[in-house]
């Protein structure tokens, strides 16, 4: 068996690839409009190839345009009949970690096992598709797991009516860091949560909103949120993907939480993307996190999917 990315003539065959199974694949006009907008590539489209020319299992990672490396693992298959499909997939995986680590990525993509239906653990074939992929990801290296809900608002839902309960107003960013750090006190985010258990929440927080200030929402739209005392609440950060609006990043600080202010603030994002006709607004939590999903739901928020995360452990 040989594993590889694809040559970049090759791109067509990588397109029509067929994937069978109840986990939704890449189609083949999904992956030409990713690599047409560069955040598929040849070099980050992987097969498993055997003897005669047959390519038995596809690994697909995505970045975005920008991106030095790839981000996630978008797609998983292994074709029927190719063998055992976890033992298969987890040469794929490492295989392509390997070649990453050698270009210089710091760490491996996660996985993220996109488009999973609300009640995937009452079906067994979905259940069991999940199941090969976990042990291929974890056998590759990638042991932390967790799920999450992706949940999204859309154009002719109702908007959150501002309560005058929080004035909401720009910053600095040494002001957004400092938030960062409290609100990170205490989170229920299970990302944040393990980051905090191997880096110092300095740290912690600089990575955090590094990670917003790079993506593609605007820094202008970010916010603090006070009470109208002046007291500190928390923030907002709308943000954006290559795709829709986004929630981005919002909390509480640990003082003022239990109040209802999470809704305030979830509002206030959702104001400012319906203000600008965003047709939607995508949002994430995990699925442990349940004040906040509730939350989504309270502002007109509801689920599209679940998904399954596994990540490396990060050194500390």
């Amino acid at each position: 068996m040989r594993y590889h990315p694809i040559a970049a003539d090759q791109t067509d065959r990588a397109a029509e690839y067929h994937a069978t199974g109840p986990v939704p694949a890449v189609s083949a006009a999904e992956y030409r409009a990713e690599l047409k907008a560069r955040q598929y590539r040849p070099e980050w489209t992987w097969f498993a190839e055997d003897e005669d020319g047959e390519f038995l299992a596809r690994a697909v990672w995505w970045g975005r345009a920008d991106s030095a490396h790839p981000v996630a693992l978008d797609c998983l298959h292994v074709r029927d009949g190719a063998g055992e499909p976890a033992a298969l997939a987890a040469e794929l995986l490492a295989a392509g970690h390997a070649a990453f680590a050698e270009a210089g990525a710091e760490h491996p993509p996660l996985y993220n096992i996109l488009a999973l239906p609300g009640d995937w653990h009452e079906r067994p074939d979905v259940v069991a598709a999940v199941e090969w992929r976990v042990e291929a990801a974890r056998k590759a290296g990638l042991t932390e797991e967790n799920e999450r809900l992706r949940l999204e608002w859309t154009a002719g839902s109702p908007v959150p009516e501002a309560t005058g309960r929080l004035v909401f107003t720009e910053a600095d960013d040494e002001a957004f860091l400092e938030v960062f750090r409290r609100i990170a006190v205490g989170s229920l985010d299970v990302n944040t949560r393990r980051e905090l258990a191997s880096m110092d929440p300095d740290r912690q927080a600089r990575e955090d909103m590094a990670f917003y200030l790079d993506a593609p929402g605007e820094r202008s739209w970010w916010r603090l949120a006070h009470l109208t005392d002046g007291t500190l609440a928390g923030m907002a950060i709308p943000s954006a993907t290559p795709y829709h609006r986004n929630v981005g990043y919002l909390g509480v600080v640990p003082e003022q939480r239990g109040r209802g202010l999470i809704d305030e603030i979830l509002g206030e994002i959702t104001r400012v993307h319906a203000a600008a006709d965003a047709d939607r607004i995508t949002a994430t939590t995990d699925t442990v996190n349940a004040p906040m999903a509730a939350a989504f739901t309270r502002a007109g928020y509801r689920v599209t999917e679940r998904r399954v995360i596994l990540e490396a452990v990060r050194p500390a």
